[in-house]
C-alpha cells in the first residue's frame, strides 16, 4: 500500500466523531494491507515505529522540523512560521503550503519507504546528525503528496494523535477476523501479557486468532501490570478471600524488572506502571539487581522507595518523588538512594509463573534475591509478609502499616494468580478512611478546558473537564470540572501541555453530556491526579457522579489515560460514605 492511501484513512479516522466507525475504518484497512507491513502500519497509527514500551527519540525539536519545512518548499523560514502560529498545527501548515507548490521529485510512495526514511531519521546519532534528520524529513515533505505531508511531520513533531484506544485496536482487529467483536476477550488476554500491538496484529493477519492465547511473557516485554480492588472494611475482606498473605503499602514507583545473564552478560530492563522504559533513571535499582538476583532470566516486581543512608528510614514520597527526572541522575541516586521491595514473580529461567498460586510465587522469589541482612548495603530486598486470616490481627499489622507512615497494607490471596491488566479480587488493598471525607485521590484523564475568566484571563484557562475510564465500554466519563489546585506557574503549564493535543471535535472515547462541554477539548493523553472531598450523585455528569471541592494534586505522567480511576472503582471508593 501507498502512504498516500494510508494517509486518507489517517484523516478519515481523525474526522470521524464515532468509536465504532473507527474500529470498522481500522479494520477495513488491516483487511487490505499485506502482513509483511502491518506492524509497520500499526506503529505508524500511534505514531510510532516501534512498540510504545521502546524507548523512541526523533531528536527532531520544533525548531528543526521548522527548518526541514521551509527547506524542502523553499519558502523563507519567518513566512512559514507566521503561518504556523496562525493555524497552530504543523502538519496542516506544512500541507496547506504543499497544494500551492508543486515540488520536483514528488510521487507516492509505499509504507516501508516513508516507515525506512522515518527509520533513519530516528537512529541518525552523532556529528552531522542533525542535519541528517532535517534533510531525510526535507525529502520526505518534497516527495509526499499534501495531505500525506500532514501525518508525516506530525510523527517526529509526536502530534499525532488519532483518538483511539489500544482497546479499539484489539476491537478492530477481531472485526479483521470474525465480522464482529466476538475475539476480544481473547485478545485482550494476549495483549495483556505482550502488550505489542504491531507484534499482535502481524501473528494474527499471518496466522490467524489460532492459539493467540497461549502467548507466554517474554524478557524485556513488559506485562501490563495488576491492580488491586478496594474494599471498605476488613471483615469484608477476610469474607471475601480468607487467610491471605498481608503486606506492607508502600508509598513509591511500582517497577516492573527485566534481567538476563547470557554469557556474564547482564542486562536490567526497569518499566514503571505505563510501561515506560525508566532504567535510565534508577541506576542504584539496576546495580542492586545484577549483584542480588540469582537468576539466568526473570521478571518480577517492586515497590522503590527512598532511604535515607543516615538513619536507616524510608523516606515519605515527596521526597521519593525527587528520583524521577531525566537529568543530574547519579547526584540524586547519591542523595536519595532507593531501596525495591521484590513482591511478585512472572516469569524464571523460560517459564511463566503468571498462573501458579502466589504463595508459590513469593516462596520461590524469595530464594533468588542473595542479601546480607544489612539494610545499609543491600538494594534489593523482599517484601515483609505474614500470613492472616483474623480480622484483629490484620486491623493490628494495618495499624502497624500506618504508623510507619505507609499508605496501609495490601492483603492477597494464597492460591491467587497473577492477572495481567486486570483489577482482580486476587489483590486486596486497604486505606483506612476516618470519616465522610474521601481520603483517597483520583487518576482522571483532562477531556478538555475552559477559557479563564477574571484574573484567569491572562492563563487563557480556567478550569479543566477531568473523566474516569468506563472499561466495560472503552469510554471516558466525566466526573468534575477543576479550577482549584495549581498556582499561577502550573496553570500556564498545564495549558502548555493541553494545547499540544488540543482538537477540534470531541474525542469519539468521551461521554459528554450537552450540559458538560469544553470550549477547547483535549486527545486522550494526560492524566492528573485530583483529591475531592466527597463522592455525590450527579445527572450532569456522564459517569453518573460528581467529585465535590475537587482541587488538582499533581501530573500523573507515569499514567496512560486507560490507567485512569474506573467507574466502577469510583463506586467502591464511594461505599464508605453511605
Amino acid at each position: 500500500m501507498n502512504f498516500k492511501n494510508l494517509s486518507e484513512y489517517f484523516k478519515k479516522i481523525e474526522e470521524t466523531p464515532s468509536r465504532l466507525e473507527m474500529t470498522r475504518l481500522l479494520a477495513e484497512l488491516f483487511n487490505k494491507i499485506h502482513a509483511d507491513e502491518i506492524d509497520k502500519v500499526i506503529y505508524l497509527l500511534q505514531g510510532r515505529l516501534c512498540p510504545t514500551f521502546t524507548k523512541l527519540d526523533f531528536g527532531l525539536g520544533e525548531k528543526m522540523i521548522l527548518r526541514a519545512a521551509a527547506r524542502s518548499l523553499n519558502i523563507e523560514a519567518k513566512h512559514f512560521m507566521n503561518s504556523y502560529n496562525k493555524i497552530g498545527d504543523i502538519g496542516k501548515t506544512v500541507e496547506e503550503f504543499k497544494k500551492d507548490i508543486m515540488t520536483i521529485g514528488e510521487r507516492d510512495m509505499t509504507i516501508v519507504e516513508v516507515f525506512t526514511m522515518l527509520e533513519k531519521i530516528a537512529h541518525a546519532s552523532g556529528d552531522g546528525s542533525q542535519e541528517v534528520k532535517i534533510g531525510v524529513l526535507s525529502e520526505l515533505i518534497q516527495t509526499l503528496d499534501p495531505l500525506s505531508t500532514r501525518y508525516v511531520v506530525r510523527i517526529p513533531a509526536g502530534t499525532l494523535r488519532l483518538g483511539f484506544s489500544d482497546m479499539t485496536m484489539l476491537d478492530s482487529f477481531s472485526w479483521m477476523v470474525a465480522g464482529n467483536k466476538s475475539l476480544r476477550p481473547t485478545l485482550e488476554k494476549a495483549y495483556q501479557v505482550r502488550p505489542d500491538l504491531g507484534y499482535l496484529g502481524k501473528r494474527i493477519k499471518a496466522k490467524g486468532v489460532q492459539n493467540i492465547d497461549d502467548i507466554e511473557p517474554e524478557v524485556f516485554t513488559p506485562i501490563i501490570m495488576m491492580k488491586a480492588q478496594r474494599l471498605s472494611t476488613i471483615g469484608e475482606i477476610v469474607e471475601k478471600i480468607g487467610e491471605s498473605i498481608i503486606e506492607p503499602k508502600y508509598d513509591g514507583f511500582r517497577l516492573q524488572v527485566h534481567y538476563r545473564n547470557h554469557n556474564k552478560q547482564k542486562t536490567v530492563k526497569l518499566f514503571s506502571r505505563s510501561l515506560e522504559d525508566v532504567t535510565y533513571m534508577y541506576p542504584d535499582i539496576v546495580e542492586g539487581v545484577k549483584k542480588e538476583i540469582k537468576a539466568k532470566e526473570i521478571i518480577f516486581e517492586g515497590e522503590a522507595i527512598g532511604f535515607d543512608p543516615y538513619t536507616g528510614n524510608f523516606l515519605p514520597f515527596q521526597q521519593t518523588v525527587q528520583r524521577k527526572r531525566k537529568y543530574d541522575i547519579e547526584e540524586k541516586a547519591q542523595e536519595i538512594p532507593l531501596r525495591m521491595f521484590a513482591f511478585e514473580l512472572l516469569f524464571l529461567n523460560g517459564t511463566s509463573c503468571i498462573n501458579k498460586p502466589f504463595s508459590e510465587r513469593l516462596t520461590t522469589l524469595r530464594k533468588l534475591i542473595k542479601i546480607s541482612g544489612d539494610i545499609f548495603k543491600d538494594t534489593l530486598l523482599p517484601t515483609e509478609e505474614r500470613k492472616a486470616n483474623d480480622k484483629k490481627v490484620i486491623e493490628k499489622m494495618f495499624e502497624e502499616a500506618v504508623s510507619r507512615g505507609l499508605e496501609g497494607i495490601m492483603i492477597k490471596k494464597l492460591d491467587g494468580r497473577y492477572q495481567p491488566g486486570a483489577r482482580g479480587w486476587n489483590w486486596i488493598k486497604y486505606k483506612r478512611t476516618h470519616s465522610n471525607k474521601v481520603t483517597d485521590t483520583f487518576d482522571c484523564l483532562v477531556m478538555g478546558y475552559d477559557y479563564g475568566k477574571g484574573d484567569r484571563a491572562k492563563f487563557g484557562i480556567g478550569a479543566f473537564l477531568v473523566g474516569v475510564y468506563d472499561d466495560k465500554s472503552d469510554t471516558f466519563k466525566t466526573v468534575a470540572k477543576v479550577g482549584s489546585g495549581p498556582t499561577e506557574e502550573e496553570w500556564k503549564d498545564i495549558k502548555k501541555r493541553l494545547d499540544r493535543f488540543q482538537t477540534k471535535n470531541k474525542p469519539a472515547l468521551y461521554e459528554v453530556h450537552k450540559n458538560t462541554q469544553s470550549d477547547i477539548w483535549v486527545k486522550p493523553s494526560i492524566v492528573v491526579e485530583i483529591q475531592a472531598d466527597e463522592i455525590t450523585v450527579s445527572p450532569m455528569h456522564s459517569s453518573g457522579y460528581a467529585l465535590r471541592f475537587p482541587r488538582l494534586k499533581g501530573m500523573r505522567d507515569d499514567k496512560k489515560p486507560q490507567d485512569a480511576t474506573t467507574v466502577s472503582e469510583l463506586l467502591e471508593i464511594a461505599k464508605p460514605q453511605k
